[in-house]
This record gives C-alpha cells, structure tokens and sequence, in this order.
C-alpha cells in the first residue's frame, strides 16, 4: 500500500476496534516511558488503522492507546490507511511499522493471517517480504506451545525466549514439571540467565534431582549462588599460590584416575603410540615444572625468613677471608 492513500486524522478511541490486543505481548514498561512522553511532547507517532466495516481496526499503537487511556485521553490521532485489512497488515509487516515485534507476535499475526485471508506460507511470505523458511520458523513457535504459555507471555510471566527455548521442550517431555516450573516463575520469577542455568542443569541432573529443581526454581539459584560466592572467597583467601597449588592437586587426581586405568588397557592388548606419546610429554612438562620451581626457590628475590637460617638463632660465626688470631699476634 502507498502512503498517499493514508490519511491522518484524529479519532475517539472508543472507535478503535483493538481486535489484535490478544495477539500482541504487554510492555508495562513501555507504557509508563509513553505516558511520560505523551504528557510532555503529545503523541508524536500516530495510530495505523484500517476501516473494516463501521470499525477502525488497530494495526499499530496498541501501547500508544494504552498511554493514552492512562492519561484519561479521549483522542488519538491515527494514520488510516485505505485498503483491505489483511493487505493492510501484509504491508504493516513487511515494513515493520511501529515497533519491531517478537517472533510470538509474528507467529500469532501469520496464523492469524493465514486463517482469515485463506493464504499459504508462499503467498505470505512474497506479500511480507520474507522468504518461505522465515514464515515456516515463526509458525512452528506457536504449533506446540501450550494455550498456557501463550497467557504466561503476555501476562509478562514468561519472555518469549523462555516459553520457546525452555518451557515448550520441557511441556513436551513433562508436562507435570513445565506446569510446576511456571508456578514457581509465577511467585519468584527468574531472569534469562538464571532460567538458562537452571534449564542446564535440570537436563543433567536424575529424575529425583528434577522434582525438587521444578517445585523450587528459585531455591535452587540462590544454593547456586551460594556456592558460587563460598568458592569465590575460598579462592580469595588462598590467593595465586593457593590456586597453584589446587591446580597441582586436580592434576594428581587425573594421574591417579588413569594409573586405575592402565590395567584394563594392558589387558586389552597393550598400548598404543599415542598414548605412550602423551606419557612421555607429560613426565617431560613435569620435570621442566620441577626445574622451574627449583630455580625460582634457589635465586627468591624475596625469600620467606620462615624458611632458612633465621638470625636471631645464627650465633657466633668465624669470620671469612681472615687469617687465625694466633699468626698475627
């Protein structure tokens, strides 16, 4: 659609039909920074709409109504444009007018598209400017989440990150665990990066493990953090020396797990060269380790008057370079 066929007036907003406003994800705070905006410069950016019938359909401005309606506002002033809803909404989407939309918006206005206009994907996909794989994407986001999800996102409970990447696998491996998990979201919420920690470790842990991480999600990051922060100042307190010291001792530890090994090995027939390569290298980096180590206690700049001959306990000691009394005498 051209933007010589739009025209810009002012409505009532109780002539605004918002029939999209279920398909569109709530940004309170987006609203309060509008409001703000709306209240000192006015509404800068109109309303798109289009005349379906005797309603004035909103396309883009879910926020900017809200704004207003906050500010007890009676008018909005829109941009209409003159043609038919869904090649209204084809030309909304292929510019990407107004705010960028999640992938869930996208999803649900294709669907939606897709069931009123009777369109395929290809024909979608040539009138939004996309390609016949991105539209195929945004659709299977929304083929298996759960009705639930989709109210979880747009109470602002779930991000979209979260009910595509965690809470729709989850609900098709376990239902029981995904409807547990987003009842603990519900009363402590969690932010990406610890629901991306919990998700990991959910996948390693064993069945009985898992019970607990769902009914307490947020109990289980802050035993995390815990933990996190004690090995933190464990390390503080041992400083570099302490930390070389750990280090040396993980070392052993893989040296002992595979002396243990050695055995099945020489029973399975021997060892090959790569191994006895590696062996060979490592006792060399060991011995270069302990020369090292040798050279820096030998030559210490700074040495520890702990260690050595301390001297208060030195007494009495003969002289050097010196001839014994009695020749001079």
């Amino acid at each position: 659609m051209d933007h010589a066929t739009a025209l810009c007036e002012e409505v009532d907003l109780h002539r605004l039909e918002l029939r999209f406003a279920p398909l569109r994800v709530p940004e309170p705070r987006a609203v309060e920074r509008l409001v703000r905006s709306i209240e000192r410069a006015g509404q800068l950016v109109p309303c798109v709409v289009v005349a379906s019938g005797n309603a004035l359909v909103l396309l883009d401005g879910y926020r900017r109504v809200a704004a207003l309606r906050r500010l007890q506002r009676d008018r909005a002033r829109v941009e209409r444009w003159d043609c038919g809803l869904g090649e209204a909404l084809l030309g909304w989407m292929a510019r990407a007018q107004g705010r960028v939309l999640y992938p869930i918006e996208e999803a649900l206005l294709l669907r939606e598209l897709m069931h009123d206009q009777r369109l395929s994907q290809h024909e979608v996909a040539s009138r939004c400017g996309r390609d016949v794989s991105w539209v195929n994407r945004r659709l299977q986001l929304v083929s298996g989440l759960p009705d639930i999800l989709f109210g979880a996102v747009r109470e602002g409970t779930l991000s979209t990150w979260a009910a595509t990447r965690v809470m729709a696998p989850l609900a098709r491996a376990n239902g029981e665990h995904a409807q547990l998990l987003l009842e603990g979201l519900k009363r402590e919420g969690l932010s990406t990066r610890e629901l991306r920690q919990w998700f990991e470790h959910y996948q390693r842990s064993p069945r009985l493990v898992r019970e607990r991480l769902v009914q307490s999600p947020r109990l289980f990051i802050e035993a995390l953090r815990a933990a996190d922060e004690q090995r933190a100042d464990a390390q503080l307190r041992a400083g570099p020396d302490g930390s070389c010291a750990r280090e040396l001792c993980q070392a052993l530890a893989l040296i002992e797990r595979v002396r243990r090994q050695l055995a099945a090995l020489a029973s399975a027939g021997g060892f090959d060269h790569d191994l006895v390569g590696q062996l060979a290298r490592l006792r060399a980096a060991i011995e270069a380790l302990h020369t090292e180590l040798g050279s820096y206690l030998e030559h210490d700049p700074h040495p520890d008057p702990r260690c050595g001959t301390h001297p208060a306990g030195a007494g009495p000691q003969p002289a050097r370079d010196r001839p014994p009394a009695a020749p001079v005498a």
